[in-house]
């Protein structure tokens, strides 16, 4: 499979290593510095674009690469009110889009794990939930994507909570959502459930970013050959 690559920071680098060990070739690299290169005559030659880049430019880039009539996967979070116009512009183009506000396969078995709790305790009054997310000092949104999952999945599964906040609040039917930046941590998110007698924790770390570059180079297999839109729950069969 021949991969470009839009956006080539520290995930960038990962995807490359993860792709060339499975077997892919980069056929091109956009970053910053070289961004008119980043062409539908210069897509011809590959099978599909990987894209994590920021917030502000996720949209027009992944419109780009489907005018240009090539798969998209995008890992980019922070632009979720253009994301309908993206999906859009996908299948008016007969294009294939795959998107996930995180792809290693923990967090993904998380979210479903997440939704089936928030089914349970609504027979349980007595505890109140917040989500908390811990990363690394140069990521640009907060909430993460991850986080702002994570809560939706609450919301739709829960008859308590009817909106989610960015921070502490102590309306009861707010989900408060809490964002830490420090080090070099490549992300921590937890959802807690607590009344006054005790605490559920359910809780998801990252140790690197492989796991993030392997699930985004499955999901880049995965949609090469196919058009529609496409998310992890489909890949995994969730």
């Amino acid at each position: 499979m021949k991969i470009a690559l839009v956006g080539y920071g520290r995930m960038g680098h990962e995807i490359e290593s993860v792709a060339k060990q499975r077997g892919h070739s980069i056929e091109l690299i956009i970053d910053k510095d070289n961004v008119e290169q980043f062409t539908a005559e210069n897509l011809k030659s590959v099978d599909v674009v990987i894209e994590f880049t920021t917030p502000s430019e996720a949209f027009a880039n992944v419109c780009k690469a489907f005018k240009a009539g090539v798969p998209v996967v995008s890992g980019t979070t922070g632009w979720l009110d253009k994301m309908e116009e993206a999906r859009r512009v996908c299948l008016e183009n007969n294009g294939a889009f795959f998107y996930a506000s995180n792809f290693s396969i923990g967090v993904n078995v998380m979210f479903a794990v997440n939704r089936k709790l928030a089914q349970l305790m609504r027979d349980f009054s007595q505890y109140d939930v917040t989500v908390e997310e811990t990363h690394h000092t140069g990521k640009v949104d907060a909430p993460s994507g991850t986080a702002i999952t994570l809560a939706q999945g609450i919301l739709e599964n829960s008859d308590r909570k009817k909106s989610w906040v960015d921070g502490w609040t102590t309306n009861p039917s707010e989900l408060g959502v809490t964002s830490v930046r420090r080090g070099v941590v490549p992300g921590v998110h937890t959802i807690i459930w607590e009344s006054d007698q005790d605490t559920i924790v359910l809780s998801h770390s990252a140790k690197n970013r492989r796991g993030l570059a392997m699930g985004a180079v499955l999901a880049a297999e995965y949609v090469a050959d196919k058009k529609g839109i496409f998310s992890m729950n489909d890949m995994l069969g969730i």
